[in-house]
């Protein structure tokens, strides 16, 4: 398992970029807007059963890279580290996108669960992020990869449903304003977001070697 420190800092970045708005928290806040507060909690389950399922694939193939090679592990963990970097410049550089409003109709609460899933699953975006992100908080050295991959993916599920469903009880609170205030939230986001991931990355590459 990682240690108390790596834990530790895990905690600290996953916070630090769920806060921040990004696409799950508008699709929150946009159900919590449409069906009230138990549409928008309902879909932060359903994204963050989606987020187990990327944790799932992400321990099964990255446990595969590090039977196969300690080196070829390294090689993704510095990788992961310049993405993040990219990441970064892209948010602090890049257009404002997506600032049109998120529509979403009234549906039935099991329906908002399974599409927060596809949601969640179907973002080639969150696979890549899980496969650069995660692996900086893992030491092969400690144990089985997988048990690491899961707990890490269980940790960031959890902060992510306490994270995204203040976004959605906001959501259905206050609708109005935040319909208002959406492209405003969403450049402030971006900014956030890109200091956050280059902070990441430029520190995953800065320890990469004394990790590995």
């Amino acid at each position: 398992m990682p240690d108390a420190t790596t834990y530790g800092l895990f905690v600290a970045a996953a916070l630090a970029l769920l806060l921040v708005p990004g696409p799950a928290v508008f699709y929150v806040i946009a159900r919590g807007i449409e069906g009230g507060r138990p549409a928008g909690l309902v879909s932060c389950l359903g994204i963050e059963a989606g987020t187990l399922l990327h944790a799932a694939f992400a321990a099964v193939g990255l446990s595969a890279i590090v039977a196969s090679s300690a080196t070829a592990f390294a090689v993704v963990k510095w990788l992961g580290a310049a993405y993040l970097v990219y990441l970064g410049l892209r948010k602090l550089f890049g257009s404002d996108e997506g600032d049109e409003p998120v529509e979403v109709a009234r549906e039935p609460l099991g329906r908002v669960f399974v599409q927060g899933v596809f949601v969640q699953v179907l973002n080639p975006k969150v696979a890549l992020f899980f496969l650069a992100f995660l692996p900086q908080f893992v030491d092969p050295s400690r144990g089985p990869v997988w048990a690491q991959i899961l707990l890490l993916g269980a940790t960031l599920g959890a902060i992510g449903f306490f994270t995204d469903g203040l976004y959605a009880l906001l959501g259905g609170t206050a609708g109005g304003w935040l319909k208002r205030r959406g492209t405003g939230l969403r450049r402030t986001g971006r900014y956030l977001s890109g200091s956050v991931y280059l902070a990441l990355g430029a520190a995953s590459a800065a320890t990469g070697s004394g990790k590995d």
